[in-house]
């Protein structure tokens, strides 16, 4: 639906309607699109420009690094600067960045250079997020970005891999900068999104600023863990397709169809929010999240390592909007979002850093070790903070519900 009942030369998007989550969902998916072909970019800078695996591994972490620098300082601007053309700036530094990044074949200057797109990225996703927690239902507008997601990065991984031996490394960057001009023809149709005065979390003095402290750091760490497990092993997942004799194109393949399948995850997000709460979900997301981790080492056979992609990639797409829309909770300027944002992308980078470290010629089964053992981690951080967010809304829904205390 659209509101034309504002001031401006545009016609805006109500605010919590299904068009707003397909635009917030682009605004915050531009900078940090080089994730969801992170698999492609890795591969293609070893194909295309002959780097090693490390040092490949090296620039995409180097990407998302710049991005948690980024994320990490959104925190604290985001109560002073107006998010649309703070927005814009950003978008048109990512497409000057690309267009350099698309002319560098050294590793240690592409390195530098994506760093500091990283950092502009990171800080519009810090934005995006902030904008996300101030809509009614941020994990049902999360679950629109992962179905922006995966559905975009499944055509980028579907086909980038196999232009990249034909018009050289420089197809990844244009699809980044592709995105990103899409991106910023469709923020002048945006809401204003004023923040919201009061939140689900609020302490009992009921001021905004002040947060539950220790169920917020595991939730952030949560996050951290979730977003290093998964990106470790999907880093190299091409790789490690190849290590078991699998052909480049049917890899790729593999990886566009089963990031199609995995919307299906966020799809279910958007549909059901919390009606169930947020533990059931993402206890049991969890433990099919390592099932579907350990599967990988059945990748010789083509069907297994299809299948191994579709179930993590669903879980992956169904979870993380939980623990996003868990850490949104905790205040009403976005901040806390905005942070949760610093750690899922010190997660990203994170994963594939320790992923290059052990990867050596082909060790690819104490990457998928290592990815488990995150999941691990995750699932005992993200237990108290979803519990107490459930005990808090079930109070608060009991009251109008007619339930007699």
């Amino acid at each position: 639906m659209i509101d034309t009942g504002n001031k401006t030369r545009f016609p805006v998007a109500a605010p919590d309607g299904h068009i707003a989550s397909v635009l917030l969902a682009f605004l915050t998916t531009a900078g940090l699109f080089y994730v969801n072909i992170m698999p492609a970019l890795v591969s293609g800078l070893v194909e295309g420009l002959g780097f090693s695996k490390q040092a490949a591994g090296h620039v995409a972490s180097a990407n998302v690094y710049g991005a948690a620098l980024g994320a990490f300082g959104s925190v604290f601007a985001i109560k002073h600067f107006h998010w649309r053309p703070t927005a814009i700036t950003a978008l048109l530094m990512l497409i000057g960045l690309d267009i350099l990044s698309s002319t560098m074949t050294d590793s240690t200057i592409l390195i530098g250079a994506r760093f500091i797109h990283g950092s502009t990225g990171g800080f519009l996703v810090g934005i995006g997020f902030s904008v996300i927690a101030r809509t009614r239902v941020p994990d049902r507008s999360f679950g629109m970005l992962l179905i922006v997601q995966y559905g975009l990065g499944g055509v980028g991984l579907m086909f980038l891999p196999k232009l990249v031996p034909l018009y050289g490394t420089q197809v990844l960057f244009y699809a980044l900068i592709a995105f990103s001009l899409v991106t910023l023809l469709m923020v002048p149709f945006m809401g204003t999104y004023a923040p919201k005065p009061k939140t689900a979390l609020s302490n009992d003095s009921g001021s905004e600023d002040k947060v539950y402290l220790k169920p917020l750091l595991m939730g952030l760490f949560a996050v951290f863990f979730f977003q290093a497990a998964n990106m470790g092993l999907a880093a190299y997942v091409i790789e490690l397709g190849k290590s078991y004799s699998l052909a480049t194109s049917d890899i790729s393949t593999t990886l566009g169809i089963a990031n199609w399948i995995a919307v299906g995850g966020a799809a279910l997000v958007y549909v059901v929010g919390i009606k169930f709460g947020r533990l059931l979900p993402l206890m049991g997301g969890m433990v099919v999240t390592v099932l579907g981790m350990l599967m990988f080492k059945l990748s010789a056979s083509e069907s297994m390592f299809f299948l191994a992609n579709v179930i993590t990639g669903i879980t992956w797409a169904f979870l993380i909007p939980y623990l996003l829309g868990m850490c949104s909770a905790f205040d009403g300027h976005g901040r806390m979002a905005a942070l949760s944002g610093f750690f899922s992308k010190m997660g990203l980078a994170s994963g594939p850093f320790i992923a290059a470290q052990v990867v050596g010629e082909g060790n690819y089964d104490l990457i998928i070790n290592l990815a488990v053992s995150g999941i691990v981690l995750c699932t005992l951080a993200a237990f108290l903070p979803a519990r107490l967010l459930d005990e808090k809304e079930t109070a608060q829904k009991a009251p109008d519900q007619g339930v007699l205390e």
